[in-house]
């Protein structure tokens, strides 16, 4: 197996099964066909054509927008179509830093495969054999990936917070860092991809940070969401991700993306160029 079919997958997205997501002629989204059905129940909403899923002319503005997608999941949620909120609203905007376009609960993101972000911090400290990394295991309770690895701090970028504001908080939640070490952290980078799940679509961006720590630091979680931490040297934590599914999937994209950064896969590699542009977005169909 290879490290390359993990960018592979995370990139299977076929632009011809969605229709794209329209605010006032700009896409913001992708709606699987069959999920555009199901919106032909808010008419007042939206409008659906051949070609695209639009939103009214007449719903103008962030405020008058974030009410009527809260409006659209709430029928869809009465209908049994989706899953309950999860009451953390994403910030939709026109572009990375770009003005607010309006707010979705991210339950809903993948069903209108709208653009997200995430952060994702690589934990680690210098071993006999090269760097270890603290690697979570996910709670059985989690909706996503249950029970899979991950890195040892991960998560979305909820609304009013910056990707910087985000680790910093995440840290302290999910593995209980002291802001004044999580300070230590450093931005690394970030990884894009587009990939079709059951309920959508995810086109994501992650921001990837590193922090090295303390020999004596053990991670622990706070808020119910990590089973374990456990200290793997980075070429085990490589090995199982060439070899096995046990990573949940983007997660298997940060630790390739590190191996590259602190030379574990060199030049000589397969797929070393390919991996380098797959990361950037370079696997990702549809995306103009």
């Amino acid at each position: 197996m290879s490290y390359l079919r993990h960018l592979e997958a995370c990139n299977r997205f076929d632009p011809e099964r969605f229709l794209p997501l329209l605010l006032a002629g700009r896409r913001v989204g992708f709606v699987r066909r069959d999920n555009a059905r199901l919106l032909e129940a808010f008419p007042r909403i939206f409008r659906l054509s051949a070609d695209a899923v639009a939103l009214a002319d007449t719903i103008a503005g962030p405020a008058a927008a974030t009410e009527a997608f809260g409006e659209a999941t709430d029928g869809l949620i009465r209908a049994g179509v989706v899953k309950p909120r999860r009451h953390e609203l994403f910030a939709i905007t026109d572009g990375w830093g770009g003005p607010l376009l309006f707010e979705l609960d991210r339950g809903m993101i993948e069903f209108f495969g709208a653009r997200a972000y995430a952060v994702h911090l690589n934990g680690w400290r210098p071993g006999a054999e090269g760097p270890e990394l603290w690697i979570a295991k996910r709670a059985m309770t989690k909706a996503m990936a249950p029970g899979q690895l991950d890195n040892m701090v991960a998560g979305g970028l909820g609304a009013g917070y910056t990707a910087w504001e985000t680790m910093v908080k995440e840290t302290g939640e999910e593995a209980g860092i002291p802001e004044a070490l999580a300070l230590g952290a450093h931005a690394a980078g970030a990884i894009r991809y587009r990939i079709e799940l059951p309920d959508g679509m995810r086109d994501e961006v992650l921001f990837v940070y590193d922090i090295q720590l303390p020999v004596d630091f053990v991670p622990r979680n706070t808020d119910g969401e990590v089973e374990d931490f456990r200290l793997l040297p980075a070429h085990e934590c490589l090995r199982l991700v060439r070899e096995t599914d046990r990573f949940k999937y983007d997660v298997n994209l940060v630790l390739i993306d590190f191996g590259l950064r602190h030379g574990l896969i060199v030049p000589e590699a397969p797929d070393y160029l390919a991996l380098i542009d797959g990361l950037r977005g370079g696997l990702v169909r549809g995306s103009r």
